[in-house]
Parts: structure tokens; sequence; C-alpha cells
């Protein structure tokens, strides 16, 4: 038996081996964010086999295909149903914000949803006030309600909720009810609210749902973060807010005296008809069930002309080609013209985001970010610190929320009369893994109660300058620096 093998055998070796690695780096990099690619390529080089094993497990950002499938339908269902919808009647002023409608036209493209007129909008900050808001809503509903919430919790605070809900279903009102799986599984009382809910009459399913018995084999990190409640088609919530107590069902919260804080619209208006398509798709996604009757394009204006906005629902998540909600915060950031204020819990931004960010500041915009001074998720707080000094350098101002609250709110306004809210966040899971739905508004009397909340927000916060940020010690910098290479395996 030789003692070693021939010159060619060891070529030949390596040959393979770097073929091997060739492959395995083109299948990583294929239509994935050069960051992302290598930080999965290091990944693999670096822990061979736990590497490859993340990657086979999570490496994919994609729903499975017959998901993505429905969706597709569903779209071209929007779509058809919308086409021949009588076109958004433009005034003189709008034409000084031409890129709006372009933008406009992307978002229809990427999310088949249409811009709407004749809508209004309120701005529910309280917490508790706004779970009394949509508890009312169902008490008074007639005909249906559909709830779709990531985290459902059944506790001391969300009781009226769900006491409303039997209410309805057992007056005849058809209640349907979507929460994330894994999301509200990880809330205690879980166990309790499903059996509360399997005697209440209420049609409900767990959103993509993660059970080794099941045939269909879904990713544990891709989620259903969408908030949203319709009521009769007439009256429709979305925001930041989840159904669960302030303290999200922790002890430990309770102590430290940490609360949530979170922002929800009400709409009512034709825009109410694309909100309820978004559950709508979702429940088609889960049950097999198209409820073909509840796409409706014939909702007249709301009641109050005098308020009158324009809006526009952009769904997002892994069942589409594009990340919908991030083209949408990269244009208006390059759109806007005098100021933008971010509101956001977690801000881990790709290239482009943060590029349209630190422009804006450097072509001399008022560019404002808000985030929790102390953030309820390691990781992703060490990994949004190190992303300041560049922002801070570039002129943004960070305003950071104080402990022991967590600012949960996710808005985005643009000079004047343009906002957005939703449930999205500005990170590459909302952008890439999350099941999103926000809403784009043009109306000067929703884009001031939004700045009313902004300034609610500034008083309470504290503004981070550079000098403090430069102060920062070598351990802080580097926890900052590792968690950031961590985000990037997306």
């Amino acid at each position: 038996m030789p003692d070693s093998l021939p010159e060619w055998a060891v070529w030949l070796v390596v040959a393979v081996g770097v073929l091997v690695g060739l492959v395995v780096a083109a299948v990583i990099a294929n239509d994935r964010r050069p960051s992302a690619a290598l930080g999965w390529v290091l990944a693999v080089v670096l822990i061979p086999y736990l590497g490859l094993l993340a990657f086979l497990v999570i490496g994919s950002n994609k729903l499975p295909r017959a998901r993505r499938e429905k969706q597709r339908r569903f779209d071209e269902l929007v779509l058809e149903r919308t086409t021949r919808q009588r076109p958004v009647h433009l005034t003189p002023e709008d034409e000084q914000l031409p890129v709006l409608r372009t933008i406009h036209a992307m978002n229809r493209r990427l999310g088949a949803m249409p811009v709407l007129s004749g809508n209004t909008a309120d701005l529910l900050e309280d917490y508790v006030g706004s779970l009394w808001a949509m508890t009312a809503e169902v008490e008074a509903a007639q005909h249906s309600v559909h709830a779709e919430f990531y985290i459902l919790a059944l506790d001391e605070t969300t009781e009226p909720f769900f006491g409303a809900l039997e209410r309805a279903a057992a007056r005849g009102v058809v209640v349907r009810v979507l929460f994330d799986h894994l999301a509200s599984l990880r809330v205690k009382g879980y166990r309790r609210m499903v059996r509360r809910l399997e005697a209440s009459g209420v049609l409900w399913r767990r959103v993509l749902p993660v059970f080794p018995t099941t045939r269909e084999v879904l990713r544990i990190d891709l989620r259903n973060h969408r908030k949203l409640l319709v009521v009769d088609g007439a009256v429709a919530f979305s925001g930041s807010q989840n159904v669960v107590d302030p303290a999200y069902g922790k002890r430990s919260n309770r102590r430290k005296g940490r609360r949530w804080v979170d922002v929800m619209a009400r709409f009512e208006g034709p825009v109410v008809t694309a909100l309820d398509a978004v559950f709508v798709a979702d429940w088609y996604s889960e049950t097999g069930e198209l409820l073909d009757d509840r796409l409706r394009t014939d909702l007249p204006p709301a009641p109050d002309s005098t308020r009158e906005l324009q809006a526009q629902v952009v769904p997002s998540g892994p069942g589409y080609e594009q990340e919908n909600n991030l083209r949408l915060f990269v244009s208006l950031l390059h759109a806007a013209q005098e100021r933008a204020v971010v509101v956001s819990p977690y801000f881990v931004p790709d290239e482009s985001l943060l590029l349209a960010m630190r422009s804006a500041a450097e072509r001399g915009l008022d560019v404002q970010l808000f985030v929790s001074e102390r953030g309820d998720q390691a990781l992703v707080h060490h990994a949004q610190r190190s992303y300041y000094d560049a922002l801070l350098r570039s002129g943004v101002r960070i305003f950071m929320y104080p402990p022991p609250f967590v600012l949960h709110a996710k808005t985005l306004s643009v000079d004047e009369e343009v906002a957005v809210i939703g449930s999205s966040n500005l990170d590459m899971r909302s952008f890439e893994l999350n099941l999103e739905v926000t809403v784009l508004v043009r109306g000067v009397d929703f884009s001031r109660q939004l700045r009313a909340v902004e300034d609610l927000y500034r008083s309470r916060s504290r503004e981070l300058t550079p000098a403090e940020w430069g102060r920062r010690d070598l351990v802080a910098r580097t926890a900052d620096g590792l968690a950031r290479l961590a985000s990037a395996l997306v």
C-alpha cells in the first residue's frame, strides 16, 4: 500500500474541493444581497458542517412554492378586480409630488393594491385605549369580523376583546381569527387561549404552523408579523400593536416596569377593502378557502370628506418576489424634500436604506430616527447600534426612548403630507422573512396627527450626540460589530 497518494490524486481532491466550494458559493450568492451571501459563505467555510446545515434549514427567505403560488393567483385576482377602477382624481397640488405617482405605480406592480381616495384615519397612540377601541368595534359588528395579529394572547388586558369576539359569534356574526403560531405560542396562557377559541364559535387558524406531523415543512423563522382588524368591511385598524398586555405577559417585564409603546390607525373608506384583502389572502393561504365575495371595489367614500386622504396598502413578505416594503421606504426617503422622521424599534438596514437615510441628511434635510435606548432583543439592539456612528456623521438626529419602555411603533413621515404606518420594522427580518402590511397615506390631517405623536415621543426621549457616542468603550464597540455580522445572515 503506498505511503501517500499519487500527485494526480492530490490534485483531483483539491480540484473537486474547489469545484464544490464554487458551486456552494454560487448557490448561496444566487439572488441574495452581497453582504448576506458573504456571511453565509464564511459560515460554511469556517464551520463547515454546522454552517452548511444552518444554510439548508434557514438559508432560503421564501415561503414554500405552493404558498407563493397562492399569493400570485390572489394578486392576479386583485388586479383583475381593480383594473377598471376609476383612477384617483388628481388636483393641481398633486402635480407638486410627481414622484409619489411613480411610487404608487411601483407598489401596485409589486403588491397589486391600488391607490384609493375618499378615506379617513385616526391615530391611536394609547396602548390600552387602542385595545378598547378595537373591542368596541367588534361589539358593534353586524356581519363580519376579521382579526389577524402576530401575537394573540388571552390575559387580563385582552379579556374584553376575546369576550367581544365570542359575543359577536354568538349573535351570528362571522368571526375569523388568524394569529402567528410560534409568536403566540411563546406567550404565557397559550393553551388556555386555544381552548377558549375552540369553545367560542369563532373560526380560527394558526398562521404558518410548525407541527412535526404536518405534510408542509415550514421554516420557523418565516413568520406572519401583520396586525390588522376589519369589522363589517367598513372599519379597519392596522399598525404596530399586538393583542397582548403591555408587558407581553412576562413577570420580569412587570417587575422592571417595562411596557411596549405602540400606535394604531383606525381607517374608514375604500382602503378598508384593501386591508381586508390582505386578511383574505392569508386566510386563503392557511385554509384553501377563497372568500371571493370580500374583494369588493365599490365601498363609498368615508363620511367626513373634509379629512379625505389617499391610501395604498402595501403587503410584503416571503410570499413575494421582491422586498415590497424596503423599496417603499427607500423610495420615499429619496423623494423627501424637507424632512423625514423614522420610528422603528428594530433598525438594522441594508445598504440601500442606510444610503437613503444618509443621503437625505447630507442633502440638508431634517432626518430623525427614533429608537429605544434599551432594546428588548439583545442581538438586534447591538446590531442597530453599529449603524449609529455612520448616521450621526451624516447628520441624522437619533432620539432614544427611555427605558424601561420599548418604543414599538413603526412609522415614517415625509415632508408635510406623506406618511407610512404598519407592522414593518426597518430591519432585514421585516424586509425578507416576515409577512408585513404597511399603509402609505397622503393627507395633511393624518400627517399632522402623526407629527403630534412624533412630538410626544421626542418630548420623552433624549437626543444622542456624536460626542457621547464617540466615548463608547472597546467592549461595547466589539459587541455591536459582532452583532452586525450575525445580522447579515438573512
